[in-house]
Protein backbone atom coordinates (compact mmCIF):
# COMPACT_ATOMS: atom_id res chain seq x y z
CA UNK A 1 0.00 0.00 0.00
CA UNK A 2 2.77 2.03 0.50
CA UNK A 3 4.42 1.53 -2.48
CA UNK A 4 0.95 2.58 -4.20
CA UNK A 5 0.35 5.65 -2.55
CA UNK A 6 4.19 7.15 -3.13
CA UNK A 7 3.34 6.97 -7.15
CA UNK A 8 -0.08 9.28 -6.26
CA UNK A 9 0.48 12.03 -8.60
CA UNK A 10 0.24 14.48 -6.69
CA UNK A 11 2.97 13.57 -4.66
CA UNK A 12 5.30 14.93 -7.43
CA UNK A 13 6.32 18.78 -6.72
CA UNK A 14 6.31 19.64 -10.41
CA UNK A 15 2.93 17.56 -11.13
CA UNK A 16 1.11 19.80 -8.70
CA UNK A 17 2.67 22.92 -8.86
CA UNK A 18 1.80 22.62 -12.43
CA UNK A 19 -1.61 22.34 -11.74
CA UNK A 20 -1.30 24.81 -9.41
CA UNK A 21 -0.13 27.56 -12.24
CA UNK A 22 -2.56 26.09 -14.66
CA UNK A 23 -5.88 26.56 -12.74
CA UNK A 24 -4.61 29.56 -11.40
CA UNK A 25 -3.99 31.21 -14.69
CA UNK A 26 -7.39 30.49 -15.45
CA UNK A 27 -8.88 32.49 -12.22
CA UNK A 28 -6.24 35.63 -13.27
CA UNK A 29 -7.95 35.86 -16.09
CA UNK A 30 -11.54 35.72 -14.67
CA UNK A 31 -10.89 38.68 -12.13
CA UNK A 32 -9.67 40.71 -14.26
CA UNK A 33 -13.43 40.38 -16.20
CA UNK A 34 -14.55 40.87 -12.89
CA UNK A 35 -13.19 44.43 -11.62
CA UNK A 36 -12.27 46.21 -14.87
CA UNK A 37 -14.92 48.25 -15.40
CA UNK A 38 -14.54 49.57 -11.63
CA UNK A 39 -12.02 52.21 -12.51
CA UNK A 40 -14.01 53.41 -15.07
CA UNK A 41 -17.29 54.34 -12.42
CA UNK A 42 -16.26 58.60 -13.29
CA UNK A 43 -16.51 57.87 -17.13
CA UNK A 44 -19.53 55.71 -17.08
CA UNK A 45 -20.93 58.73 -15.14
CA UNK A 46 -19.67 61.44 -17.05
CA UNK A 47 -20.14 59.77 -20.91
CA UNK A 48 -22.68 57.61 -20.56
CA UNK A 49 -24.58 59.21 -17.83
CA UNK A 50 -25.10 56.75 -15.05
CA UNK A 51 -25.80 57.55 -11.85
CA UNK A 52 -24.10 56.60 -8.61
CA UNK A 53 -27.13 53.72 -7.72
CA UNK A 54 -27.31 52.92 -11.37
CA UNK A 55 -23.73 51.83 -10.94
CA UNK A 56 -24.16 50.10 -7.67
CA UNK A 57 -26.89 47.70 -9.03
CA UNK A 58 -24.45 47.00 -11.81
CA UNK A 59 -21.43 46.15 -9.15
CA UNK A 60 -24.15 44.06 -6.95
CA UNK A 61 -25.60 42.20 -10.26
CA UNK A 62 -22.16 39.97 -9.91
CA UNK A 63 -23.79 37.60 -7.58
CA UNK A 64 -27.42 38.64 -8.44
CA UNK A 65 -27.84 34.68 -10.02
CA UNK A 66 -25.97 33.11 -7.40
CA UNK A 67 -27.79 34.45 -4.46
CA UNK A 68 -30.95 34.91 -5.80
CA UNK A 69 -31.56 31.77 -8.19
CA UNK A 70 -29.00 29.78 -5.45
CA UNK A 71 -26.68 29.36 -9.00
CA UNK A 72 -23.72 29.13 -6.68
CA UNK A 73 -24.92 26.85 -4.13
CA UNK A 74 -26.05 24.48 -6.98
CA UNK A 75 -22.89 24.77 -9.13
CA UNK A 76 -20.84 23.31 -5.67
CA UNK A 77 -23.81 20.49 -5.41
CA UNK A 78 -22.71 19.79 -9.01
CA UNK A 79 -18.96 20.45 -8.42
CA UNK A 80 -19.48 17.57 -5.71
CA UNK A 81 -21.94 15.32 -7.83
CA UNK A 82 -20.40 15.41 -11.60
CA UNK A 83 -16.52 16.18 -10.90
CA UNK A 84 -14.00 18.78 -11.49
CA UNK A 85 -13.39 18.57 -15.29
CA UNK A 86 -17.05 18.88 -15.96
CA UNK A 87 -17.96 21.81 -13.49
CA UNK A 88 -14.82 23.93 -14.18
CA UNK A 89 -15.09 23.70 -18.06
CA UNK A 90 -18.82 24.41 -17.78
CA UNK A 91 -18.24 27.84 -15.60
CA UNK A 92 -15.28 28.54 -17.90
CA UNK A 93 -17.93 28.56 -21.04
CA UNK A 94 -20.88 30.92 -18.48
CA UNK A 95 -17.70 33.33 -17.92
CA UNK A 96 -17.16 33.82 -21.77
CA UNK A 97 -21.03 34.36 -22.52
CA UNK A 98 -21.51 36.99 -19.51
CA UNK A 99 -18.58 38.91 -20.78
CA UNK A 100 -19.47 39.11 -23.85
CA UNK A 101 -23.29 40.04 -23.12
CA UNK A 102 -21.46 42.55 -20.69
CA UNK A 103 -19.44 43.77 -23.44
CA UNK A 104 -22.07 44.41 -25.87
CA UNK A 105 -24.27 46.66 -23.54
CA UNK A 106 -21.58 48.58 -22.64
CA UNK A 107 -20.27 49.13 -26.88
CA UNK A 108 -21.01 51.82 -29.22
CA UNK A 109 -23.03 48.57 -31.14
CA UNK A 110 -25.87 48.75 -28.58
CA UNK A 111 -28.52 51.47 -29.61
CA UNK A 112 -31.55 50.93 -27.51
CA UNK A 113 -33.11 53.71 -25.80
CA UNK A 114 -35.20 53.81 -22.63
CA UNK A 115 -35.50 52.68 -18.90
CA UNK A 116 -37.35 50.18 -16.68
CA UNK A 117 -37.56 49.82 -13.41
CA UNK A 118 -35.76 53.08 -12.77
CA UNK A 119 -33.06 51.77 -14.71
CA UNK A 120 -31.57 52.07 -18.19
CA UNK A 121 -31.66 49.26 -20.76
CA UNK A 122 -27.85 49.42 -21.19
CA UNK A 123 -27.32 49.08 -17.18
CA UNK A 124 -30.02 46.17 -17.12
CA UNK A 125 -28.41 44.22 -19.97
CA UNK A 126 -24.84 44.87 -18.69
CA UNK A 127 -26.56 43.18 -15.50
CA UNK A 128 -27.55 40.20 -17.03
CA UNK A 129 -23.88 39.94 -18.21
CA UNK A 130 -22.23 40.70 -15.31
CA UNK A 131 -25.00 38.23 -13.59
CA UNK A 132 -24.07 35.66 -15.50
CA UNK A 133 -20.32 35.56 -14.98
CA UNK A 134 -20.70 36.10 -12.13
CA UNK A 135 -22.07 32.68 -11.96
CA UNK A 136 -19.05 31.11 -13.99
CA UNK A 137 -16.22 32.87 -12.08
CA UNK A 138 -17.99 31.95 -8.36
CA UNK A 139 -18.60 28.56 -9.67
CA UNK A 140 -15.27 28.09 -10.84
CA UNK A 141 -13.82 29.72 -7.92
CA UNK A 142 -14.96 26.77 -5.84
CA UNK A 143 -13.94 24.45 -8.04
CA UNK A 144 -10.23 25.43 -7.81
CA UNK A 145 -10.63 26.10 -4.21
CA UNK A 146 -11.24 22.14 -4.77
CA UNK A 147 -8.81 21.47 -6.86
CA UNK A 148 -5.80 22.91 -5.05
CA UNK A 149 -7.29 20.46 -1.76
CA UNK A 150 -6.86 17.36 -3.94
CA UNK A 151 -2.93 18.07 -5.07
CA UNK A 152 -2.18 19.24 -2.08
CA UNK A 153 -3.99 18.20 0.63
CA UNK A 154 -1.00 16.93 3.44
CA UNK A 155 1.63 18.89 1.64
CA UNK A 156 1.38 22.90 1.26
CA UNK A 157 -2.21 23.66 0.92
CA UNK A 158 -2.47 26.78 2.78
CA UNK A 159 1.05 28.00 0.36
CA UNK A 160 -0.86 26.90 -2.82
CA UNK A 161 -4.15 28.40 -1.84
CA UNK A 162 -2.17 31.70 -1.19
CA UNK A 163 -0.85 31.58 -4.34
CA UNK A 164 -3.59 31.07 -6.25
CA UNK A 165 -4.97 33.62 -4.29
CA UNK A 166 -2.17 35.80 -5.11
CA UNK A 167 -2.20 35.12 -9.01
CA UNK A 168 -6.14 36.27 -8.90
CA UNK A 169 -5.14 39.26 -7.59
CA UNK A 170 -2.77 39.82 -10.54
CA UNK A 171 -5.92 40.44 -12.68
CA UNK A 172 -7.62 42.17 -10.06
CA UNK A 173 -4.28 44.91 -10.25
CA UNK A 174 -4.43 44.75 -13.91
CA UNK A 175 -8.25 45.67 -13.95
CA UNK A 176 -7.47 48.41 -11.43
CA UNK A 177 -4.66 50.15 -13.68
CA UNK A 178 -4.58 49.17 -16.81
CA UNK A 179 -8.33 49.52 -17.76
CA UNK A 180 -8.93 53.47 -17.69
CA UNK A 181 -5.49 53.83 -19.76
CA UNK A 182 -7.13 51.40 -22.14
CA UNK A 183 -10.75 52.75 -22.40
CA UNK A 184 -8.72 56.60 -23.02
CA UNK A 185 -6.47 55.21 -26.06
CA UNK A 186 -9.70 54.15 -27.75
CA UNK A 187 -11.14 57.70 -27.06
CA UNK A 188 -12.95 56.61 -23.99
CA UNK A 189 -14.60 53.51 -25.12
CA UNK A 190 -15.19 51.64 -22.16
CA UNK A 191 -16.02 48.21 -23.83
CA UNK A 192 -12.51 47.89 -24.91
CA UNK A 193 -11.44 46.83 -21.64
CA UNK A 194 -13.85 44.39 -21.17
CA UNK A 195 -13.12 43.03 -24.92
CA UNK A 196 -9.81 42.83 -24.04
CA UNK A 197 -10.59 41.02 -20.57
CA UNK A 198 -13.09 38.64 -22.48
CA UNK A 199 -9.46 37.68 -24.84
CA UNK A 200 -7.80 36.88 -22.03
CA UNK A 201 -10.88 34.90 -20.68
CA UNK A 202 -10.71 33.10 -23.77
CA UNK A 203 -7.37 32.18 -23.36
CA UNK A 204 -8.02 31.14 -19.28
CA UNK A 205 -10.50 28.92 -20.78
CA UNK A 206 -8.04 27.01 -23.14
CA UNK A 207 -5.57 26.62 -19.99
CA UNK A 208 -8.41 25.13 -18.31
CA UNK A 209 -8.83 22.36 -20.71
CA UNK A 210 -4.91 21.94 -20.26
CA UNK A 211 -5.76 21.15 -16.22
CA UNK A 212 -8.55 18.21 -17.66
CA UNK A 213 -5.99 16.29 -18.94
CA UNK A 214 -3.75 16.84 -15.67
CA UNK A 215 -6.89 15.81 -13.58
CA UNK A 216 -7.44 12.73 -15.45
CA UNK A 217 -3.85 11.64 -14.80
CA UNK A 218 -4.19 12.22 -11.50
CA UNK A 219 -7.69 10.40 -10.90
CA UNK A 220 -5.82 7.31 -12.91
CA UNK A 221 -2.57 7.19 -10.23
CA UNK A 222 -5.43 7.35 -7.30
CA UNK A 223 -7.61 4.49 -8.60
CA UNK A 224 -5.39 1.78 -7.20
CA UNK A 225 -5.12 3.27 -3.79
CA UNK A 226 -8.91 2.48 -2.84
CA UNK A 227 -8.98 3.55 0.41
CA UNK A 228 -8.23 7.29 -1.05
CA UNK A 229 -11.32 7.41 -3.02
CA UNK A 230 -13.48 10.07 -2.22
CA UNK A 231 -17.11 9.29 -0.26
CA UNK A 232 -19.79 10.25 -3.02
CA UNK A 233 -21.62 12.77 -1.97
CA UNK A 234 -25.41 12.87 -0.94
CA UNK A 235 -28.00 15.58 -0.35
CA UNK A 236 -28.27 14.84 3.13
CA UNK A 237 -24.68 15.96 3.79
CA UNK A 238 -25.64 19.55 3.06
CA UNK A 239 -27.54 19.49 6.73
CA UNK A 240 -23.89 18.16 7.92
CA UNK A 241 -22.10 21.02 6.86
CA UNK A 242 -25.03 23.83 7.52
CA UNK A 243 -25.58 22.43 11.27
CA UNK A 244 -21.50 22.76 12.52
CA UNK A 245 -21.16 25.69 13.76
CA UNK A 246 -17.44 26.37 12.74
CA UNK A 247 -18.51 26.54 9.19
CA UNK A 248 -21.26 29.41 9.85
CA UNK A 249 -18.55 31.53 11.26
CA UNK A 250 -16.25 30.63 8.66
CA UNK A 251 -19.02 31.88 6.19
CA UNK A 252 -20.46 35.21 8.33
CA UNK A 253 -16.62 36.16 8.35
CA UNK A 254 -15.88 35.71 4.65
CA UNK A 255 -18.72 38.10 3.46
CA UNK A 256 -18.08 40.53 6.15
CA UNK A 257 -14.51 40.81 5.54
CA UNK A 258 -15.29 40.79 1.80
CA UNK A 259 -17.63 43.19 1.86
CA UNK A 260 -15.40 46.02 3.23
CA UNK A 261 -12.84 45.12 0.80
CA UNK A 262 -14.17 44.15 -2.96
CA UNK A 263 -17.10 46.49 -2.75
CA UNK A 264 -14.42 49.59 -1.80
CA UNK A 265 -12.50 48.66 -4.37
CA UNK A 266 -15.62 49.01 -6.78
CA UNK A 267 -15.73 52.80 -5.61
CA UNK A 268 -12.00 53.58 -4.57
CA UNK A 269 -10.87 55.02 -7.94
CA UNK A 270 -13.54 58.06 -7.65
CA UNK A 271 -12.99 58.12 -4.28
CA UNK A 272 -8.97 58.51 -4.98
CA UNK A 273 -10.30 61.48 -7.38
CA UNK A 274 -12.52 63.43 -4.80
CA UNK A 275 -11.54 62.89 -1.69
CA UNK A 276 -7.51 62.78 -2.38
CA UNK A 277 -7.31 65.23 -5.82
CA UNK A 278 -5.70 62.45 -7.66
CA UNK A 279 -5.68 62.84 -11.17
CA UNK A 280 -8.14 60.80 -13.53
CA UNK A 281 -5.04 59.11 -15.32
CA UNK A 282 -3.59 57.73 -12.09
CA UNK A 283 -6.58 57.74 -9.88
CA UNK A 284 -6.54 53.55 -10.40
CA UNK A 285 -2.92 53.21 -9.43
CA UNK A 286 -3.11 53.68 -5.76
CA UNK A 287 -6.32 50.74 -5.69
CA UNK A 288 -4.01 48.60 -7.68
CA UNK A 289 -1.59 48.75 -4.50
CA UNK A 290 -3.80 46.54 -2.95
CA UNK A 291 -3.98 43.51 -4.92
CA UNK A 292 -0.15 43.91 -5.92
CA UNK A 293 0.70 43.93 -2.49
CA UNK A 294 -1.41 40.62 -1.84
CA UNK A 295 0.80 39.00 -4.61
CA UNK A 296 3.54 38.68 -2.00
CA UNK A 297 1.82 38.87 0.79
CA UNK A 298 -0.70 36.04 1.03
CA UNK A 299 1.52 33.05 -0.08
CA UNK A 300 4.21 34.44 2.78
CA UNK A 301 1.35 34.20 5.37
CA UNK A 302 -0.15 31.05 3.94
CA UNK A 303 3.43 29.73 4.52
CA UNK A 304 3.84 30.63 7.77
CA UNK A 305 0.00 28.87 8.91
CA UNK A 306 1.25 25.60 7.03
CA UNK A 307 4.43 25.80 8.94
CA UNK A 308 3.62 27.27 12.12
CA UNK A 309 -0.18 27.21 12.02
CA UNK A 310 -1.88 30.53 14.30
CA UNK A 311 -5.13 30.24 11.53
CA UNK A 312 -7.54 31.53 13.59
CA UNK A 313 -4.87 34.99 15.24
CA UNK A 314 -3.86 35.23 11.58
CA UNK A 315 -8.25 36.00 10.49
CA UNK A 316 -8.06 38.36 14.09
CA UNK A 317 -5.15 40.71 13.31
CA UNK A 318 -6.59 41.09 9.76
CA UNK A 319 -9.87 41.68 10.59
CA UNK A 320 -8.56 44.54 12.82
CA UNK A 321 -6.49 45.95 10.69
CA UNK A 322 -9.68 47.04 8.20
CA UNK A 323 -11.14 48.49 10.62
CA UNK A 324 -8.16 50.66 11.21
CA UNK A 325 -7.89 51.38 7.47
CA UNK A 326 -11.76 52.43 6.94
CA UNK A 327 -11.59 54.65 10.15
CA UNK A 328 -8.49 56.23 8.34
CA UNK A 329 -10.04 56.57 5.20
CA UNK A 330 -13.40 58.28 7.15
CA UNK A 331 -11.31 60.53 8.75
CA UNK A 332 -11.53 64.24 7.16
CA UNK A 333 -7.86 64.76 7.58
CA UNK A 334 -4.46 64.12 5.22
CA UNK A 335 -6.22 64.70 1.73
CA UNK A 336 -3.09 63.89 0.59
CA UNK A 337 -2.33 60.84 -1.79
CA UNK A 338 0.89 59.74 0.04
CA UNK A 339 -1.06 59.03 3.13
CA UNK A 340 -4.03 57.25 0.68
CA UNK A 341 -1.22 55.51 -0.54
CA UNK A 342 -0.36 54.34 2.78
CA UNK A 343 -3.65 53.45 3.85
CA UNK A 344 -4.16 51.04 1.01
CA UNK A 345 -0.97 49.19 1.91
CA UNK A 346 -2.27 48.67 4.94
CA UNK A 347 -5.33 47.13 3.39
CA UNK A 348 -3.43 45.39 1.40
CA UNK A 349 -1.75 43.51 4.61
CA UNK A 350 -5.37 42.98 6.12
CA UNK A 351 -6.03 41.64 2.43
CA UNK A 352 -3.73 39.06 3.00
CA UNK A 353 -3.62 37.96 6.05
CA UNK A 354 -7.51 36.85 6.49
CA UNK A 355 -7.51 34.35 2.99
CA UNK A 356 -4.52 33.09 3.15
CA UNK A 357 -6.05 31.51 6.64
CA UNK A 358 -9.37 31.61 5.79
CA UNK A 359 -9.47 29.17 3.08
CA UNK A 360 -7.42 26.40 3.60
CA UNK A 361 -9.44 26.18 7.30
CA UNK A 362 -12.31 24.72 5.52
CA UNK A 363 -10.79 21.71 4.87
CA UNK A 364 -10.05 21.16 8.77
CA UNK A 365 -13.78 21.57 9.33
CA UNK A 366 -15.48 20.16 6.60
CA UNK A 367 -15.05 16.45 5.24
CA UNK A 368 -13.25 16.59 1.55
CA UNK A 369 -16.48 14.95 0.10
CA UNK A 370 -18.16 17.87 1.12
CA UNK A 371 -15.80 20.07 0.56
CA UNK A 372 -17.29 21.91 -3.25
CA UNK A 373 -20.79 21.81 -1.34
CA UNK A 374 -19.20 23.79 1.60
CA UNK A 375 -17.09 26.20 -0.36
CA UNK A 376 -19.97 26.60 -2.81
CA UNK A 377 -22.46 27.77 0.72
CA UNK A 378 -19.55 29.76 1.69
CA UNK A 379 -19.40 31.84 -1.88
CA UNK A 380 -22.90 32.02 -1.70
CA UNK A 381 -23.05 33.83 1.45
CA UNK A 382 -20.33 36.53 0.35
CA UNK A 383 -22.23 36.71 -2.73
CA UNK A 384 -25.00 38.09 -0.58
CA UNK A 385 -22.25 40.39 0.31
CA UNK A 386 -21.43 41.47 -2.97
CA UNK A 387 -24.71 41.82 -4.23
CA UNK A 388 -26.24 43.86 -1.57
CA UNK A 389 -23.35 46.34 -0.35
CA UNK A 390 -22.68 47.97 -3.76
CA UNK A 391 -26.32 48.69 -3.90
CA UNK A 392 -26.28 50.00 -0.46
CA UNK A 393 -23.19 51.88 -0.91
CA UNK A 394 -24.15 53.26 -4.15
CA UNK A 395 -27.40 54.41 -2.86
CA UNK A 396 -25.62 56.38 0.26
CA UNK A 397 -23.16 58.06 -2.01
CA UNK A 398 -26.18 59.59 -3.88
CA UNK A 399 -28.25 60.47 -0.84
CA UNK A 400 -25.81 61.68 1.51
CA UNK A 401 -22.44 62.33 0.20
CA UNK A 402 -22.98 63.86 -3.50
CA UNK A 403 -22.88 67.38 -3.54
CA UNK A 404 -23.90 70.09 -5.96
CA UNK A 405 -21.73 73.32 -5.95
CA UNK A 406 -22.56 76.71 -7.51
CA UNK A 407 -20.91 76.07 -10.38
CA UNK A 408 -22.74 73.33 -11.40
CA UNK A 409 -20.29 70.78 -10.69
CA UNK A 410 -20.37 67.39 -8.72
CA UNK A 411 -18.04 67.08 -5.22
CA UNK A 412 -18.06 63.92 -3.06
CA UNK A 413 -17.69 63.48 0.98
CA UNK A 414 -17.31 60.16 1.23
CA UNK A 415 -16.97 59.97 5.56
CA UNK A 416 -20.20 58.38 5.54
CA UNK A 417 -19.75 55.51 2.97
CA UNK A 418 -16.24 54.92 4.65
CA UNK A 419 -18.08 54.70 8.39
CA UNK A 420 -20.12 51.84 6.44
CA UNK A 421 -17.48 49.89 5.52
CA UNK A 422 -15.62 50.27 9.15
CA UNK A 423 -18.73 48.10 11.00
CA UNK A 424 -18.40 45.70 8.49
CA UNK A 425 -14.63 45.25 10.11
CA UNK A 426 -15.73 45.54 13.47
CA UNK A 427 -18.78 43.35 12.92
CA UNK A 428 -15.34 40.46 10.87
CA UNK A 429 -13.09 41.16 14.31
CA UNK A 430 -15.94 39.76 16.38
CA UNK A 431 -16.68 36.89 14.45
CA UNK A 432 -13.10 36.25 13.94
CA UNK A 433 -12.74 36.23 17.74
CA UNK A 434 -15.80 33.61 18.05
CA UNK A 435 -14.14 31.48 15.49
CA UNK A 436 -10.96 31.66 17.28
CA UNK A 437 -12.71 30.38 20.42
CA UNK A 438 -14.95 27.31 18.48
CA UNK A 439 -11.57 25.88 17.52
CA UNK A 440 -10.06 26.09 21.06
CA UNK A 441 -13.10 24.37 21.94
CA UNK A 442 -13.81 22.02 19.36
CA UNK A 443 -10.09 21.35 18.49
CA UNK A 444 -10.54 21.95 14.60
CA UNK A 445 -6.94 22.67 14.54
CA UNK A 446 -6.89 26.18 13.43
CA UNK A 447 -3.83 26.74 15.01
CA UNK A 448 -1.99 24.05 14.18
CA UNK A 449 0.67 23.85 10.77
CA UNK A 450 -1.08 22.26 7.71
CA UNK A 451 2.17 20.20 6.75
CA UNK A 452 2.12 16.57 8.17
CA UNK A 453 5.50 15.57 8.86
Amino acid sequence: MTELIKTKLSDSKAARWTALIVVSFTMMCGYFLTDCMAPLEDMLTKDLGWTSTEYGFFTGAYGYFNVFLFMLILGGIILDKKGIRFTGTFSCLLMVAGAAIKCYAVSPLFLAQGHLWGFSYQVLLACLGFATFGVGVETAGITVSKVIVKWFNGHELALAMGLQVATARIGTAMALSLSLPIARYFHNNVAMPVLFGLVLLCIGTISFLVYNVMDRKLDASIEPTQGETEESFRLADITNIITNKGFWLIAILCVLFYSGVFPFLKFATKMMIYKYGISEGLAGTIPSLLPYGTILLTPLFGSIYDRVGKGASLMVLGSFMLIIVHLLFAMPLLNVWWFATIVMIVLGVAFSLVPSAMWPSVPKIIPQHQLGTAYALIFYVQNIGLSLVPMLIGWVIDKYSKTTLPDGTLTYNYTIPMLVFTSFGVLALIVSLMLKAEDKKKGYGLEKANIKS
